[in-house]
């Protein structure tokens, strides 16, 4: 049973998952040992939908706990996708259902806490909406942040549920 537990802890320690590119960052918080606490910028295409850049504000933890990465981010983070080239949805890429689709998901502690964007579909306006938030295995945090692409293709009909 204990190499078991082994196993899911490495497994969630190292899987693969969809990594952010940096863009820049800016410190909030002197730290005189390790690096200092920041603000970081990183922007993600959509997997699913080519054409959409989500651009991500977070904070990242600094000091000792920073620099060996365990320190647990503070659950604050803000969201901004827009449309940066030419989308064609079609409802066989796009999970259309009312719990959306997770696009990204990045680790904020050693174990347990991510932070993650799910993806909705609202048909009746034709756009996609976009939602970070952060969870823990016990407790989760109501923090979050939206953005909405409006997807302006008069040749596209809407994808229906």
């Amino acid at each position: 049973m204990p190499t078991q537990l082994v196993k899911i802890v490495l497994l969630i320690l190292f899987s693969t998952q969809l990594h952010a590119e940096n863009l820049g960052q800016v410190s909030t918080k002197f730290r005189v040992l390790g690096p200092n606490d920041k603000i970081i910028i990183e922007a993600f295409d959509d997997p699913a939908v080519p054409g959409v850049t989500c651009y991500l504000s977070r904070a990242k933890t600094g000091g000792v706990g920073g620099a060996m990465g365990i320190a647990e981010d503070t659950s604050d983070a803000s969201i901004a996708c827009r449309q940066t080239g030419p989308v064609n949805l079609s409802s066989d890429i796009l999970n259309l259902s009312r719990n959306g689709e997770e696009v990204f998901k990045q680790r904020t502690s050693i174990l347990f806490k991510t932070m993650q964007v799910v993806r909705f579909y609202d048909a009746k306006r034709h756009t996609l909406v976009y939602m970070t938030y952060s969870d823990k295995l016990v407790d989760g945090s109501p923090k979050n942040s939206i953005t909405a692409v409006p997807l302006y293709n008069p040749s596209q009909t809407p994808l229906q549920p």
